[in-house]
């Protein structure tokens, strides 16, 4: 059987296939179609199909990272949405909160509501916050309601009410009568979508759900079809921003669960890899064509976060606690008005791409940069797949050394030292701002650019460890092939860890405890084993935020809180209390906000394959190059075919290695040795 993982990302589309009779890989990397993602997805299917010489029957699971959510949300460019809201609450969105992106900037811009205020449609219904019905909904007001929704000619309706986190009824009736009426639109509530308490958080997520639905959709019967016409006999299925694998339909009802798809793949992946590496603490470093995304995993759990912003705007939904920033390979590199160079955010994509791919770029970008300075092979990358325009690279460059009066060498040195202290500050803003020290953790390198700039990097935060998994370049995709299928499901609570709130305690886990065992049941294959944990978000009485405990697991088999896991989970609490801020307030109150369950279908992890022992690497050297270094300058470097070294070779550096997907730079003071499964294991003297 092949199992096949397929990770798109704003540059390259990355396929990996695994023959799980053989435990061989195959590999493949093309250009993504930004414009229909699932063109590229198809034709990743058949290339890789004749590189494994396999039957397209034979596949028997598809994984798939797709951006599209995360793209038509940054883009601006998703569904006409109206909004159908309590009567009173028709700003809600538009106000959030009054928090200034930077407190000293008195001119800073807040993102546009994603639905205009004129279709923003009030609703005369109240819900009390304990769930009782204050105001009933009104008959002849809701018809007058969806007829003036219907004039809006929206793609997409959100309907998010006062408090039906508590009491439901009146939003879920709504939402399918506005179904009933308009059966080509897309209708989402809040209920359904986030049902928890601080409405501007879950008003935007239904909103951002809404936005981004139809767009999905569409995306999603692409894709089906186009597998289909592969003859693969099975429907994808997609990984969602917490790392788990859903099925179309599930991606469908829940669009806003893939914001974070294609990073999420890339997390498990390294985790896993690194894990066979003897390596738990660790922070993912994925350099792509666009932006870089880092993540820390503590003990071989990546953390997980409970809301995050997607282009300044609050999605309250389970997420891998990834931070991006806007470097990457493609990123575009300028001097601004001051005179100071700039890398980045903006891109040059895959079409054109930077100047270095002859595809009429011109902006001057880090890849050519690279280049230039011979950390990239300056005559073919991707195997010789794609030939490297030297003098367009040059030419590229040449307009900033120019703007910045200086020589070519150095504007190109500049470029990667931007590029490479940009992305040191999204590692501490995962680590060092989160109470946690770098240096006691791993850089794992990967994407098409992440070997490229890591030990740098790695040597800017006070790393001492960087390690290359062998397919660093397409891990994302080998990361589908080992993704559980999991999902989460929340209900706020807002109860006293008490007795006395014993009933609504075990009325809000009952019911999240169904609805976990009901996906289950419609998404877990009948041949793996399913498990279900879960977390309470706990607070002491009146704090403004959460922190996440898990729930032991004899409460989630029964589906029921008791005295004793009661005063489990309080000391549970405190503990984690005192290891965030560092005190506790033992005779405080404690409440639930919150109680999560994940349900998920473990499927086998494949372990990487031994590669064969040996210390001499002479007979994997292609030749010498000049290479320019950060300190030293331009030395004659090494470089060497990474498919040609053995588990046992060290290389010291100053050294280049090649393959497929990307290039290592392993720098002066620094070494490199291949372990066992052929990762690159680079020690840097600090």
């Amino acid at each position: 059987m092949l199992r096949i993982g397929i990770d798109v990302g704003g540059t390259f589309t990355d396929v990996t296939a695994l023959d799980t009779s053989t435990g061989l890989f195959h590999v493949h990397k093309l250009p993504s179609t930004t414009d229909d993602q699932s063109i590229a997805v198809a034709d990743g299917v058949r290339a890789v199909l004749r590189l494994a010489g396999a039957d397209p029957a034979e596949v028997g699971y598809l994984g798939h990272g797709t951006t599209v959510a995360t793209n038509t949300v940054l883009e601006s460019n998703g569904a006409r949405t109206a909004l159908v809201t309590t009567a009173g609450l028709r700003d809600v969105v538009e106000i959030g909160r009054q928090q200034r992106p930077d407190l000293y900037d008195l001119d800073a811009d807040k993102a546009p509501p994603l639905v205009p205020r004129s279709q923003v449609h009030p609703v005369v219904e109240r819900m009390s916050a304990e769930g009782k019905v204050l105001e009933p909904l009104d008959a002849d007001d809701l018809a007058a309601v969806i007829d003036r929704v219907r004039a809006d000619e929206p793609e997409a309706v959100a309907v998010c009410f006062l408090h039906s986190y508590r009491n439901a009824h009146h939003e879920l009736e709504v939402a399918e009568r506005l179904r009933a009426a308009l059966p080509s639109v897309y209708v989402c509530a809040s209920a359904e979508i986030a049902p928890v308490f601080r409405e501007f958080e879950r008003f935007s997520t239904t909103v951002v759900n809404a936005y981004v639905g139809p767009r999905i959709n569409r995306y999603m019967s692409r894709l089906a079809e186009r597998i289909r016409s592969t003859g693969v006999p099975v429907e994808p299925k997609v990984i969602g921003s917490s790392g788990g694998m859903m099925s179309l339909a599930s991606v469908g009802r829940y669009p806003v669960t893939t914001l974070l798809s294609g990073p999420s793949a890339g997390v498990v992946a390294a985790s896993q890899v690194a894990g066979q590496a003897g390596f738990g603490d660790l922070i993912t470093f994925d350099m792509g064509g666009t932006s870089t995304d880092v993540c820390l995993v503590r003990d071989g759990r990546a953390l997980v976060s409970a809301q995050r912003r997607i282009n300044d705007r609050p999605v309250r939904t389970p997420s891998l606690d990834i931070h991006t920033v806007g470097a990457g390979g493609g990123s575009i590199a300028r001097v601004d008005t001051g005179g100071a160079l700039e890398v980045g955010p903006s891109s040059a994509g895959s079409q054109p791409g930077p100047a270095a791919y002859g595809c009429g770029g011109v902006e001057p970008t880090v890849t050519d940069a690279n280049v230039l300075r011979g950390r990239l092979n300056p005559e073919h990358i991707l195997g010789g797949a794609l030939a490297v325009d030297h003098p367009a690279a040059a030419r590229a460059v040449d307009r900033i050394a120019t703007a910045m009066g200086t020589d070519r060498a150095a504007a190109a040195r500049g470029i990667g030292r931007i590029a490479a202290v940009n992305m040191a500050g999204a590692v501490r803003k995962v680590s060092v701002e989160a109470g946690e020290d770098p240096r006691d953790y791993v850089l794992v390198a990967f994407g098409g650019a992440g070997p490229l700039h890591a030990v740098e990097v790695a040597r800017e935060v006070g790393m001492s460890t960087v390690l290359v998994p062998p397919n660093p370049g397409t891990l994302c995709a080998l990361g589908l092939l080992v993704t559980d299928i999991r999902t989460e499901f929340a209900k706020a609570v807002l109860a006293d860890v008490a007795d006395s709130d014993l009933d609504k305690l075990n009325e809000a886990l009952h019911e999240v405890h169904g609805a976990a065992a009901d996906w289950l049941a419609a998404e877990a294959p009948s041949d793996v084993d399913t498990t279900i944990t879960g977390v309470a978000r706990m607070r002491y009485a009146r704090q403004n935020f959460e922190l996440s405990v898990a729930l032991p697991q004899q409460v989630i088999d029964a589906a029921r809180f008791d005295a004793a896991a009661l005063a489990e989970l309080t000391a549970a609490f405190h503990d984690q209390h005192t290891k965030s801020y560092g005190f506790a307030h033992h005779d405080a109150r404690v409440q639930i906000v919150e109680v999560q369950l994940t349900p998920a279908a473990v499927v086998d992890k494949p372990e990487l394959p031994a590669v064969e022992g040996g210390t001499d690497p002479s007979g994997a050297l292609l030749g010498h190059r000049p290479v320019d270094f950060d300190d030293t300058g331009e030395l004659e470097t090494p470089v060497y075919d990474r498919s040609g070294l053995r588990a046992g070779t060290v290389l010291p550096g100053p050294a280049i290695v090649e393959q497929l997907d990307t290039t290592t730079v392993i720098p002066p003071s620094s070494t490199a040795r291949v372990d066992r499964c052929g990762n690159l294991i680079i020690e840097l003297e600090q």
